[in-house]
């Protein structure tokens, strides 16, 4: 490790400086946030800005809740968020197993168009997905808001090219020894995937978790929506109440922060090996 000269001391402690700046600019936003949840109305209302309230109103969070359906929200966005990450988790491996490890005819045009759905955006294929719900019924349930993203794009080629660079020596070792093609899939595959598989789940629950356009489209009755619908939909109807707003906003980030503290250790070295830097 090469030592500290003098003359590197200001240029590193400027950029600790500017980090502890940007750090700074990136957390004051949500540390108001939390703020404002425990202030009293009339603090909100003041035309000030309380850094921290004098008597934090925590009952401001039961509030919430009886004002609107947010257990409902929080289990709707939990169901959705979930069932779609697990379903990638279990498809989008499988087909990049396949496009990275198999040949077949058309092998390379069908990947291809694969990649090509990434850039269709979601407003072109909303209008026919939409119809599609409708004609089938499906509107304001669980199988509209989960069904049409039960696979991606992007994740598919993902775990492409991290289960590329496995070594074929090694499944053709497994194949020798009897393995059948799924059991090569499950016990030496994906063992070796679990930082790809981290990225790709936190990527999948974080965006479906937040995502707004399509339950918003496909759901109108109130029991159906996901907390980034219902928030809304409380801050135009209570628009005074910023304080409650602001605490569903909280509960709203929880679950994500959870997960990435929890993922961590995977995440950063999926992020790594992956080459999404």
């Amino acid at each position: 490790m090469a030592p500290v000269t003098d003359r590197s001391r200001p240029s590193r402690a400027a950029a600790y400086v500017l980090l502890t700046l940007a750090c700074l600019l990136t957390v004051t936003p949500l540390l108001y946030m939390v703020s404002l949840s425990l202030q009293t109305q009339g603090e909100t209302l003041s035309g000030g800005a309380v850094l921290w309230p004098d008597s934090p109103q925590f009952q401001n969070y039961a509030q919430l809740f009886e004002q609107a359906p947010f257990g409902r929200f929080i289990v709707n966005s939990v169901v959705v968020a979930g069932a779609i990450t697990l379903a990638h988790l279990a498809f989008d491996p499988l087909v990049g197993y396949v496009f990275a490890k198999f040949r077949f005819p058309f092998r390379n045009t069908l990947f291809l168009a694969i990649l090509a759905t990434l850039m269709i955006p979601f407003f072109v294929r909303m209008i026919p997905l939409y119809v599609m719900m409708s004609d089938l019924g499906w509107l304001d349930s669980y199988q509209a808001l989960i069904l049409p993203f039960l696979m991606d794009g992007f994740g598919i080629f993902l775990m492409r090219q991290f289960i590329q660079p496995i070594p074929d020596d090694l499944i053709q070792a497994a194949r020798v020894d009897g393995a059948g093609e799924f059991t090569i899939y499950w016990r030496i595959i994906l063992p070796q995937t679990k930082p790809a598989l981290a990225v790709l789940g936190l990527f999948t629950f974080v965006f479906q978790w937040n995502e707004f356009l399509w339950p918003l489209v496909t759901t109108s009755d109130e029991e159906m929506r996901t907390i980034p619908v219902g928030l809304t939909r409380f801050s135009e109807e209570h628009f005074q109440l910023w304080h409650l707003t602001a605490a569903g906003s909280v509960i709203a980030f929880l679950p994500t922060a959870l997960l990435l503290i929890l993922s961590q250790r995977y995440f950063v070295r999926g992020i790594t090996l992956t080459g999404l830097k």
